[in-house]
Order: C-alpha cells, then structure tokens, then sequence
C-alpha cells in the first residue's frame, strides 16, 4: 500500500470513488475532488472512470473477435481461434438449452454480455495500487478500474436487458397478450386483477433488479477484500508476506467469481428472454 500519509479510512475511500464529472457547487463544471462533491453532483454527472474502462474493454472484445474471424482457418486453428471457437461453441450450446425460440440475435448478444462482463470483471485481478497510484502520479485524483463495481454500469446493462424484455413480451404476445399476463396470471379470475398485477410486477420489476445488483454486489464485495488485503501489506514484514500469500489465494478463488457472475448475467438474460417469446397460454 503506498498512501503514504493516508489513514486507513482515507485510503478505503480514495480506493472506492469515482472520478466523476458534473456541476459543482459553485455552478462550473468538472471533477468532483472528493466523493462527497460528487453525490452533490446529482442524476447529470458521471463516473468518468467507469465509462472509459467499459468502453476501452469493450473495443478490446471486438477487437480480439474480430482479429479471430479475420484469421479464422479451415486447417489447423491457432491458439486464439481456438479460444474463441470455445467461447462461441460454449454460449451457443447453452443458448440452445434454454432458448427453444427463433432469434438470431440471443446467441450473439449473449456472447457479448459474457466476455464484456467478464473483462470488466477481470480488471479486479489487477493489484489495486497499480492504476490509482498511476493516475494519481498523472495528476488525476481517482480511478476506479472495475467497471462492474459500478452500479451505474450494471444497473444501465439490466435495464437494456429490461428494455429487450418489454419489445418482446409485446411483439410476441401482442399488448392485449402481455396485459392479461399481468392481470390474469396467476389466478385466472377478473376478482384477482390487482393481487395478479402486484404478483407480476414485482417480478418483472425484479429481473433487472436481479440482474444488475447481483453483479454489482458480488464483484464489489470482491474489491473490498482485495483493498483490505492490500492495507496488510503497510503494517510490517509480517504482515506483508501473509497479505502476499492472502491476495494470491483470494486472486485464484476470484477467477472462479469474475467468471461465475459473467455467465450468471448471460444465463439469466437468456433466461428472460425466452420467457418474453413465451406465448403460450397458461
């Protein structure tokens, strides 16, 4: 941990806020300074940091699909073609194990929502002083590199999903269709319209809901502990050896969650999916 004169609770903080641009008290705009001046900021201002991780990640997936489809082969694959043939093979097979519509879009879009979730994911194995303590020294106060500890990020991915959710379930059903799927599921009686219509919008309201705040949780619970492991390595020799081993520990178990929460997001998009297509009566 290099804070130098930094408390404890100084470095937390510092480690968890964003470089967020907005109006400031003063009625200018730019960079909040602390995390407090960035929750004056309001619903107009934004994680700066955030948003360009994601984007920068995202060219990145496009970029090394693309290099793998522009070389792709018919005789002996290289490495990266065969990684990606994988991954591609992998979210087809289980997109044909859920989805039992027509839609060519759900397979490739939940190859996009794997792989992107999952670097943004992987940026939490990078050590936590790395990127902050370089932007500090390039003269930006803050840098948060984890774009799925952001709930902005994984709230803003859940609603698209949410908004995909809602043209389906009326292109397929039709909007009479998924009005009675409202009011008349699950009793089929007109006296139970209001208790069917609570019942089913608290489910449809909690599939974003599950969506974005289940990776946000998880993956920031994940930095949390990777930022306190790193506090270790400040209080001595001792301590710095067991918070070596620690974060080495910690590291090999999270690339089983980055990983996990990557494919939970997919899974569960597909899943909702397939019940917007779903118009059988019931």
């Amino acid at each position: 941990m290099s804070s130098g004169a930094k408390t404890t609770t100084d470095y937390i903080q510092h480690h968890l806020t964003n470089l967020t641009y907005g109006q400031l008290p003063d009625g200018t705009w730019g960079f909040a300074h602390s995390g407090a001046e960035a929750a004056q900021m309001g619903f107009w201002s934004i994680n700066v940091d955030s948003m360009a991780w994601s984007i920068v990640l995202g060219l990145l997936f496009a970029v090394i699909f693309r290099r793998a489809a522009a070389s792709a082969t018919a005789d002996v694959p290289g490495g990266l073609q065969n990684f990606v043939e994988m991954i591609v093979e992998f979210i087809n097979e289980t997109t044909q194990s859920i989805f039992q519509h027509k839609n060519d879009l759900i397979a490739p879009l939940a190859m996009t929502i794997f792989v992107w979730v999952f670097l943004m994911n992987a940026m939490d194995l990078v050590p936590v002083d790395w990127i902050p303590e370089l932007a500090v020294l390039l003269g930006v106060s803050h840098m948060k590199v984890v774009p799925s500890t952001d709930p902005n990020i994984t709230m803003a991915m859940a609603l698209s999903v949410f908004v995909m959710i809602l043209y389906y379930s009326i292109k397929c059903k039709g909007a009479i269709g998924f009005l009675k799927e409202l009011t008349l599921h699950p009793f089929p009686s007109i006296l139970a319209i209001p208790v069917n219509f609570v019942l089913e919008f608290v489910s449809l309201v909690a599939k974003p809901l599950s969506l974005g705040l289940r990776l946000f949780g998880n993956m920031y619970a994940g930095e949390m502990i990777f930022i306190l492991i790193a506090l270790m390595f400040g209080g001595g020799i001792g301590f710095f050896i067991f918070g070596g081993v620690l974060q080495w520990v910690w590291a090999v178990f999270h690339v089983l969650v980055i990983t996990l929460q990557a494919f939970i997001f997919a899974v569960l998009t597909i899943v909702y999916l397939a019940q917007a297509h779903d118009s059988e009566e019931h």
